[in-house]
């Protein structure tokens, strides 16, 4: 199998998943500005969200790039990744209607912690099946966001019981560290 079918599917899960989110926002009711003091937790969540699942679109998109055929591992790791991107919005939700405490904030970083493995999980299937000389394992290298991810979602989730303001910030870091572009998928489809 090519990989069009599987990007389309993901395409489509992913922008229902961002739908999904905006639509959590409820409409206050009032029509003054102070009406949309109490949303602004909410608003906040959504926006970290929406910029979490476009980072995994991106990628995404630049990966499958690099994959020449879909096999049944790629499949499912694929699902695998999916299944924790549409708890994002779930997540999203409960973090910011209760303005950031402990639970909410410590499941948040869970969604993105699981994410983060279901993608390298996906990664690596396919790079085994690209075989010894890999495009993508050349391309990844040693991925060092890749490493340091996981350790800051970890690290957030506890401290998410202790101060959820800064496993918040914690978050946003790791946000803010995957939206500096990183060339080296598209400088390999160059050469």
């Amino acid at each position: 199998m090519h990989t069009n079918r599987l990007e389309a599917f993901s395409d489509g899960v992913i922008a229902i998943l961002i739908t999904i989110m905006v639509l959590e926002m409820k409409v206050p009711h009032g029509s003054d500005l102070s009406a949309l003091l109490p949303l602004f937790p909410v608003f906040l969540s959504y926006v970290l969200s929406f910029i979490y699942v476009g980072i995994y679109w991106n990628n995404h998109h630049h990966m499958l790039h690099m994959c020449r055929r879909v096999t049944g591992g790629i499949l499912w790791a694929n699902l695998h990744l999916l299944f924790w991107l549409s708890l994002i919005p779930f997540a999203t939700g409960w973090v910011g209607e209760n303005h950031f405490t402990a639970n909410p904030t410590a499941l948040y970083g869970l969604v993105l912690l699981m994410s983060a493995i279901a993608y390298f999980i996906l990664q690596h299937c396919i790079i085994a099946s690209q075989g010894p000389d890999s495009i993508l394992k050349k391309a990844v290298g040693s991925d060092l966001k890749g490493k340091i991810s996981p350790v800051i979602y970890l690290t957030a989730i506890g401290v998410s019981y202790l101060q959820p303001c800064i496993a918040m910030g914690l978050y946003v870091a790791a946000a803010i560290m995957w939206l500096i572009p990183d060339r080296r998928i598209e400088r390999a489809l160059e050469e």
